[in-house]
């Protein structure tokens, strides 16, 4: 997206900059705070990303007086375009430093866990094992579908009702 203060500017500096201008008409129109009185496009972007960029914005600039600022808050990432492909710019020192006090205030020690895990049982809070049981499945039998019927015993001194029947022998005419 790009926000109404930077068209603005465009538009203002002319035709020089006439090929950039129709490239930011095609993204969307963010809205800004200063949308009665335009400000210059740098403060405009810079305002945007202040308290700690909450839409979680990319700044995409080839200004380097804009990307020293943005390099100074933590968390917004910044993009250029060098020879037609556009580079993600590594972290900058104050984003490394953010992480890392984020990451040291999640770490909790080992023994501290055990000791919390020591308090949570004293208290009572911790549930106990018995209750959260899953059933097992047990092996079933075989597929039904899948084996065949079972053939009826005969005694020994009776013969199958097949064998009954008598046959007739076909005759052949020549």
């Amino acid at each position: 997206c790009v926000c109404s203060c930077v068209l603005k500017e465009l538009e203002s500096l002319g035709k020089a900059l006439y090929g950039a201008k129709l490239i930011a008409q095609r993204f969307e129109v963010q809205k800004c705070s200063h949308h009665k009185e335009p400000a210059s496009g740098s403060a405009c972007l810079l305002s945007m990303i202040a308290e700690g960029n909450p839409h979680h914005y990319f700044i995409a600039t080839q200004d380097q007086e804009l990307a020293n600022r943005v390099k100074k808050k933590a968390g917004v990432p910044l993009l250029f375009i060098i020879q037609n492909t556009m580079v993600l710019d590594k972290p900058s020192p104050k984003s490394l430093a953010f992480v890392q006090k984020l990451q040291a205030g999640q770490l909790v020690p080992e023994y501290q866990k055990q000791s919390i895990a020591e308090l949570k049982e004293r208290g009572g809070l911790v549930k106990q094992e018995g209750e959260k049981r899953r059933k097992r499945k047990r092996a079933g039998g075989p597929n039904p579908l899948s084996c065949l019927k079972k053939k009826k015993k005969t005694q020994e001194g009776q013969e199958p009702s097949a064998e009954k029947k008598k046959r007739r022998k076909r005759k052949r005419n020549r």
